[in-house]
């Protein structure tokens, strides 16, 4: 997998943000802003990952929030991240069916830290986006086999048409990308605010 320099960084700060918070949770394992951040790191982390290693990392994750969630029932920030970690769940998932009841579940995780924050418009923005998650999945694994059955690539005689789907396959991910971003910057506001910045590369 290539990198980017910006997602080198993402991944080196959310690495450096996930051993902080392991590190606080041995000292203070009832810190449950603690465990967002941790789960915030691990979910940024698990894009970076195989499949299945990212199932693992978000298991990982939803964990960790669950856990937050037993020492404070209304935060609201663990409540939107595990509907961030369901719904990249159900994305990784190829069947629409297995993928639903993640989507189901990340939808109702949106709703609940939407009541406990009302005036959170990315809260209200994610069950925008959550509602439309089957027909995006739908979009995006079936323009992953066409891929696939074209070789990783544009027939010549339809190139127009692929074009335009690989346009609006690309606004898909864009949209999809939106909630895993937003999880990323929340986990990095949180990482800025509470840890030392990490040491500068030699």
């Amino acid at each position: 997998m290539q990198f980017s320099q910006d997602d080198f960084d993402r991944l080196l700060l959310s690495e450096h943000s996930r051993k902080t918070c392991e590190a606080h949770y041995a000292k203070n394992p009832q810190d449950a802003d603690n465990l967002v951040k941790w789960a915030g790191a691990l979910l940024e982390l698990s894009q970076f990952q195989s499949i299945a290693d990212s199932r693992i990392m978000l298991d990982d994750c939803i964990s960790k929030l669950e856990e937050a969630l037993a020492i404070n029932p209304t935060k609201h920030e663990a409540l939107w991240c595990l509907g961030n970690a369901h719904t990249s769940h159900g994305f990784m998932n190829p069947d629409l069916d297995e993928a639903r009841p993640y989507f189901e579940k990340a939808s109702e995780y949106f709703q609940r830290a939407a009541e406990q924050e009302p005036a959170n418009e990315l809260y209200q923005k994610s069950i925008e986006v959550t509602a439309k998650a089957p027909e995006l999945h739908m979009e995006i694994h079936k323009q992953g086999m066409a891929q696939q059955a074209l070789g990783g690539g544009p027939a010549t005689s339809s190139s127009g048409k692929s074009s335009k789907a690989k346009r609006s396959s690309d606004l898909k991910y864009d949209i999809c990308g939106w909630i895993i971003l937003a999880v990323g910057i929340f986990a990095w506001v949180g990482a800025k605010s509470n840890v030392p910045p990490p040491p500068p590369p030699r």
